[in-house]
């Protein structure tokens, strides 16, 4: 009878440490120390994203240790989930073969922290966080650098937040939102891309795709800011405020609709300076571009419309650009 009783002791205490061996926990770890077999806990941490990405429940937190890089492939996310290097470590996720980080999950909320997201030499890297399905992106305090195609793309309907974020040297397009993304850049600084900086597409039928830009630095790309509408009921509305957009090989800010689609832009108390063509620029029916407290000054022209609605508060700093200060129909509006 006590060998029963004891016998059936045992299996209970090693179902309970089997149980624990796959249990899923809020925070999971990595070190340059660690190893994929461990539980990734604090005191055995893991050593790859894939590894503490299973090993960690849904909502919850994937802190790194050390500096290293975490990666050896593209890391799908398939949950809502934070990543963050501590402070004072360079958390590396690199690209080889494709993005960096793919999200491709309905529903799932994501935000990375910390983070230095580049190219792994000679491996066939591309963009850095490439969202197609997914309810929310956060990309705080990270560095996404030297990609051969974008910084961040997103292509669906999900709320994305950039902030403190330096994303520069991408061949393509430094952050990329469309298919009715809902998306706000805060203090970022993009710059040296080898097409636009920011960029809101409306290339979905029926989908609205808004981005507002607050306190950033947008600089030394081929054009800056950039809303394009190639989709008749592909709407945008960007809004593009106390920011810096300086040193674009091309426009400042540029605005078009091909196809007709509204496309509403507000450009409001920015510095809008030494831009090889244009400072802000217009075209298309279903334009509507409102200016406001810039100053444009240094560019190849200031302020030009072509087919657009192109209004102003009439307290824009417009000078000294090279060409024309004004070219097209620019309507001064009083203000309310």
């Amino acid at each position: 009878m006590l060998v029963r009783i004891l016998s059936r002791s045992l299996l209970a205490l090693l179902a309970v440490f089997a149980t624990s061996a796959h249990a899923q926990f809020f925070r999971t770890y990595l070190a340059l120390d660690g190893s994929d077999a461990n539980p990734c806990t604090l005191q055995q941490p893991c050593r790859l994203l894939p590894a503490a990405l299973a090993a960690v429940a849904a909502g919850g937190e994937i802190w790194l240790l050390d500096a290293a890089n975490y990666n050896t492939a593209t890391v799908n996310i398939t949950k809502s989930v934070t990543i963050l290097a501590v402070p004072g470590v360079v958390g590396s996720v690199v690209a080889t073969g494709g993005p960096a980080i793919s999200i491709a999950t309905a529903g799932v909320k994501v935000a990375l922290r910390n983070l230095v997201i580049v190219p792994l030499p000679g491996t066939g890297g591309t963009s850095g966080v490439v969202m197609t399905l997914g309810a929310m992106l956060t990309v705080e305090n990270c560095l996404i650098a030297n990609l051969s195609g974008y910084g961040i793309v997103v292509s669906n309907p999900a709320e994305v937040r950039v902030v403190d974020t330096t994303i520069r040297g991408t061949s393509s397009i430094g952050v990329q939102v469309s298919g009715g993304a809902k998306a706000v850049i805060t203090r970022a600084v993009v710059g040296d891309t080898g097409s636009v900086g920011l960029r809101a597409e409306g290339d979905v039928a029926g989908t609205t795709t808004t981005l507002d830009i607050i306190g950033s630095t947008v600089e030394t790309s081929s054009h800056g800011v950039s809303a394009y509408s190639d989709n008749a009921t592909g709407a945008l509305k960007v809004s593009v405020s106390d920011s810096l957009i300086a040193r674009n090989a091309n426009q400042g800010v540029s605005v078009y609709s091909t196809a007709g689609a509204p496309v509403s832009v507000a450009v409001t108390n920015n510095r809008i300076v030494n831009n090889g063509t244009v400072g802000i620029y217009a075209q298309g029916e279903g334009v509507k571009v409102w200016a406001s407290a810039n100053t444009v000054s240094n560019n190849g022209s200031g302020l030009s419309n072509s087919g657009a609605i192109f209004e102003t508060a009439g307290n824009n700093a417009v000078r000294n650009n090279f060409s024309s200060n004004t070219s097209g129909s620019i309507t001064a509006v009083l203000m309310e």
